[in-house]
């Protein structure tokens, strides 16, 4: 299909949409009078419209997913050889892509060792929970089983990952929740808890606070985004991550790190903790793993943890007695691997670093030029800016003015994201996110439209 040319059938698809399709996020009592958006082509940043409308796409796919581009044949090539050759077989035995992928993921996670395979990252997180739960029952007599979150985190939609969620509009409706998950404080400097020098100690050790509270041998695990996402884009002050591995080690907690989004490159490392110089018990990811070209997630752990489901074989609930059927399909190991090829012979970890420091730089830039520019932080192409009324309160940016920066950069032709139904009164910080392809020019044409969107909107 050519890009440029509008869908023949467009009205029978609108159609089709408006009355069959439920949307993620959406409020459809308020689209009732609005075409939905109907995406039908992508190429490496670029994603075209039924009506053949061109878009620079800032958040890679609008959640975050799309690390190598649009348009990659490699990769769907690598999945239909696979899949014609052998499509799924339960994860109670092996598939040659999934050998050869976990073997080359691990190679990129030094310290860690297995991986479980399943479909999505709120299955993955959910697969951690209970292998927590399932280790209080086997060596704790069920005691330690709590699991600490953090404020403003996302781990999933499932009842139990929004349990472990920091984002109060995510959650809402949807309790009772599962009981045993206990927030801690969030680690955003910018909105500091704490008048100190050394902040991101104070904030690790708040941390520690609440285990006290709660007594260290009721605590299992950690639960943390190594870089919070949809709460608002929040890398971690200096010494934070140090200090909180320091606090599990003392307390016998697994530190368990939701990678979903950081995960396989979007910081300029493999991981984003691979940053810091810490070691996780548990890793998850997602997004990124095959860039969207698959489904597939992963849960990554240490040996220690493997070791602790077969240290008693005369035991018959002694294993992890889980499944995943979509763990099974070979198309997400076949895409992953494809994927991680791309990222190392292009070199797009060394681009996501030059790049997300010419984001950065721009930012910077707009925050100069723009009283309403309270903060930008990121880490590689994962960068925020928060939007606020008054720079000296730091009193937010109503949500209705964030949104109407997205609508502005949008008919700029340019797709950028922001906090959206997460935390009340905060969701106001721009969310960019471009391909590990991203050029000077394509980084550029992002901070441009945000400058001229943001005099429109806040003058």
């Amino acid at each position: 299909m050519n890009h440029l040319t509008p869908v023949n059938d467009f009205d029978d698809i609108i159609s089709a949409d408006r009355s069959h399709v439920w949307h993620h996020l959406t409020q459809h009592k308020a689209h009732e009078t609005a075409d939905p958006r109907i995406m039908v082509e992508g190429k490496g940043m670029r994603v075209w419209d039924a009506t053949g409308r061109e878009y620079l796409d800032a958040v890679s796919g609008g959640v975050w997913t799309v690390n190598v581009g649009y348009g990659r044949a490699s990769i769907g090539q690598a999945i239909n050889d696979q899949v014609t050759k052998l499509n799924f077989f339960a994860q109670n035995a092996g598939s040659v892509p999934g050998a050869v992928f976990a073997q080359k993921l691990i190679e990129r996670m030094p310290g860690m060792s297995r991986v479980y395979y399943v479909n999505s990252g709120s299955e993955a997180n959910e697969k951690a929970f209970k292998m927590v739960r399932q280790i209080a029952q086997k060596r704790y007599g069920g005691k330690k089983h709590k699991i600490l979150y953090r404020e403003r985190d996302y781990h999933g939609s499932t009842i139990s990952t929004i349990s472990a969620g920091g984002q109060y509009e995510r959650n809402a409706h949807y309790g009772p929740y599962t009981p045993g998950f206990v927030q801690v404080p969030h680690c955003l400097e910018y909105r500091a808890q704490w008048d100190v020098e050394d902040y991101g100690r104070a904030a690790a050790d708040a941390i520690e606070e609440v285990i006290l509270r709660e007594g260290p041998e009721t605590v299992g695990a950690l639960c943390l985004e190594t870089v919070t996402a949809g709460g608002g884009v929040i890398t971690p002050p200096k010494g934070y991550w140090q200090r909180v591995q320091e606090i599990c080690r003392k307390h016998d907690i697994l530190l368990h790190l939701d990678e979903v989004v950081c995960g396989i490159g979007r910081t300029g490392k493999w991981f984003g903790y691979q940053h810091y110089g810490i070691q996780p018990d548990l890793v998850t990811m997602a997004k990124g793993v095959a860039s969207g070209y698959a489904a597939i997630a992963c849960l990554v752990t240490t040996e220690a943890v493997f070791e602790m489901f077969k240290d008693d074989a005369s035991d018959p609930l002694g294993f992890f007695r889980d499944i995943s059927t979509y763990g099974g399909c070979t198309a997400g190991p076949a895409a992953a691997l494809e994927n991680m090829r791309i990222i190392e012979e292009e070199g797009l970890l060394e681009n996501t670093q030059a790049m997300g420091a010419r984001l950065m730089e721009n930012l910077h830039t707009l925050k100069d030029r723009h009283d309403a520019v309270g903060d930008v932080r990121g880490l590689g192409l994962f960068c925020g800016a928060e939007l606020v009324s008054d720079r000296d309160s730091k009193e937010p940016a109503p949500e209705a003015k964030v949104q109407a920066v997205i609508a502005e950069c949008m008919a700029q032709g340019v797709i950028i994201g922001a906090t959206a139904r997460a935390i009340t009164g905060y969701n106001n910080t721009l969310c960019l996110a471009p391909a590990l392809i991203a050029t000077a020019q394509d980084i550029d044409a992002i901070t441009d439209a945000i400058d001229i969107a943001l005099t429109r909107v806040f003058g």
